[in-house]
């Protein structure tokens, strides 16, 4: 993943509706009709929007169609940006610069799927759906919203009948997670949630006992990255950083992050959101341990050490030698 070499180019914008409250579809295309790269369920590509304001939207178009990209984006009065500017000022026909596509939330073969979306969290999940029923696997969603009005792309799951299940918070409360998810883990199953941070908390809470390695999220923010060795050898003490291809070490304060250092020292290393969210930074760990505050990587990748996110995780020890 950590030598992914990013596509970009700048594409036409599209706005449609999507006849659900707050929610804008953009489809995207190249102004010379050229083919995009193809992707797969699970994947985002970053979008530009301006100076200092970069996204990423997940995709949720049909994989097979190379002519255009969709992706779904939610007004939020509170947000950082993105969304006001989305939705107040991208117009039909402008051009915005896109990277991708990548993918943290692939998804994996299994004769059964519980997929949980939240909101906007539908995204990711709308390609799941399709490749699970041309896998002819066994799945089921669980979809929920404030409100009806609010969740986007209910009609497009309509051909999908008993298999989808839409519980609007205002008409049933909160998904039933205990139902779905409580008791004894089911066999073969794998489950994929994406959504606000309280509904992931709670899915992950529910799936403690499952087998590791059952379940798949994607969150939009920063979660609670836990310990990935002892609570005694995480620190904020600075360390020194081994650019293997660059042939130099450098020092990392205790108050700067790998990203930033290697940038200050001008190494070009691609990267975006600056939270451990997106998976952009990705770069492969050569020796050394390092200490994952990211929300990208799996348990069991994080346990391998082999890849770390530079714009959050540290080091547990005194040096890290990265593939830069």
């Amino acid at each position: 993943m950590s030598s992914y070499e990013a596509w970009e180019a700048e594409l036409v914008v599209s706005r449609r509706d999507v006849a659900a409250d707050g929610v804008l579809a953009l489809t995207l295309r190249h102004p010379l009709g050229e083919e995009l790269p193809g992707w797969e369920a699970g994947a985002h590509i970053d979008v530009v929007l301006g100076p200092d304001l970069e996204r990423q939207y997940s995709l949720c178009g049909d994989p097979a169609d190379r002519r255009e990209w969709r992706v779904a984006v939610l007004r939020e009065p509170g947000g950082r940006g993105g969304s006001a500017h989305v939705h107040g000022r991208l117009r039909e026909g402008d051009t915005v610069r896109v990277r991708g596509p990548r993918n943290h939330f692939a998804l994996k073969p299994s004769p059964r799927y519980l997929f949980v979306a939240g909101g906007i969290g539908i995204t990711p999940i709308l390609p799941m759906l399709a490749a699970a029923e041309a896998a002819g696997a066994d799945w089921t969603l669980l979809y929920g919203g404030r409100t009806r009005d609010s969740m986007a792309f209910t009609q497009e799951l309509k051909p999908y009948g008993g298999r989808v299940r839409v519980f609007p918070q205002d008409e049933y409360g909160l998904l039933d997670l205990a139902g779905a998810l409580g008791g004894t883990p089911r066999p073969d199953t794998l489950v994929y949630c994406c959504g606000p941070a309280p509904l992931l908390d709670a899915v992950e809470e529910r799936c403690a006992g499952w087998p590791g390695g059952t379940l798949h999220v994607e969150r939009f923010q920063p979660g609670d990255v836990g310990v990935t060795a002892t609570q005694a050898d995480s620190t904020e003490a600075e360390f020194d950083v081994v650019l293997e291809r660059s042939g130099r070490t450098l020092t990392v304060p205790a108050d700067t992050t790998v990203l930033d250092t290697v940038r200050a020292a001008g190494v070009e290393v691609l990267f975006s959101c600056t939270e451990g969210t997106c998976g952009t930074c990705e770069t492969d760990v050569l020796d050394g341990t390092p200490d994952h505050r990211d929300s990208v990587l799996t348990a069991e990748e994080r346990a391998a050490g082999e890849t770390m996110l530079i714009c959050v995780s540290r080091c547990l020890g005194k040096r890290l030698v990265l593939d830069l």
